[in-house]
């Protein structure tokens, strides 16, 4: 698996040095923790320094307490991370660009993979094909962005201390709407192992735009898993199977 930074430590404080920063993912971190440490001082690293044109940029921020989220995640956990992204979506976007993958951008993307993929066969086919049904459709941007949202909702980002979560790796952050955040994390593959119905109640969202931005990702996930791709490498054999399963539920 490709490593996107580097980490060291010393004490409480953590350098992160970017191996690519060709999205200028460095300058979106630090702007992000910048606009967020200041209001939610105890939630995301505190930014301490930063060597934004330095070859390679790095980031210094304070380190935080915590282990990753794994699934499945316990009602104790879940409850922690609603809280967590609760406070975090309490903090207006205003002055932020959108977060990375943001519906238009995600849609673009899909479209251009998926016209030069090659279509599997089988169930995974089928999935293909409704895939590509799905993005003929018009994209879903009526929702306002006014929250922050995390952009990276793998659950390896999300720290538990045993009181509470904090929440790092702010590289794909930006202005988005809770309904979308929410789709983003349900459908990241960290997040398979647990059942996510009773928390995603717990949010008052439109249910329409939260079915189209879950179908949305659990599109460019079956494209990610597809033979050669950067996701197959990375998990067991009948993955791409289970996501052409779960895709053809969101579509039907």
């Amino acid at each position: 698996m490709s490593q996107t930074h580097d980490l060291s430590t010393d004490g409480d404080v953590l350098v992160k040095r970017y191996a690519s920063w060709d999205r200028d993912e460095h300058r979106r971190e630090w702007m992000v923790l910048n606009h967020l440490h200041p209001r939610l001082p105890d939630l995301v690293p505190a930014p301490l320094a930063a060597r934004l044109d330095a070859v390679p940029p790095s980031v210094k921020m304070s380190r935080l307490p915590g282990l990753p989220l794994a699934g499945p995640l316990t009602p104790q956990l879940l409850d922690g991370l609603a809280e967590a992204l609760r406070r975090m979506w309490s903090v207006p976007a205003a002055g932020l660009p959108p977060r990375r993958f943001h519906p238009a951008e995600a849609v673009a993307a899909a479209r251009s993979m998926f016209a030069t993929a090659l279509r599997p066969e089988g169930v995974a086919g089928e999935a293909f094909d409704g895939a590509a049904g799905f993005l003929r459709r018009p994209v879903r941007v009526d929702a306002v962005p006014a929250v922050v949202g995390h952009g990276d909702p793998n659950l390896a980002n999300y720290l538990w201390d045993g009181t509470r979560v904090r929440i790092v790796d702010l590289e794909d952050a930006g202005a988005s709407d809770v309904a979308y955040e929410l789709a983003t994390m349900v459908e990241h593959l960290s997040a398979r192992d647990t059942d996510w119905t009773a928390f995603v109640r717990g949010f008052d969202v439109d249910g329409d735009r939260l079915r189209w931005s879950r179908t949305l990702f659990a599109t460019l996930w079956f494209y990610w898993l597809l033979p050669g791709n950067g996701a197959a490498k990375r998990n067991p054999p009948g993955t791409l199977q289970l996501q052409a399963e779960r895709l053809l539920a969101l579509l039907s």
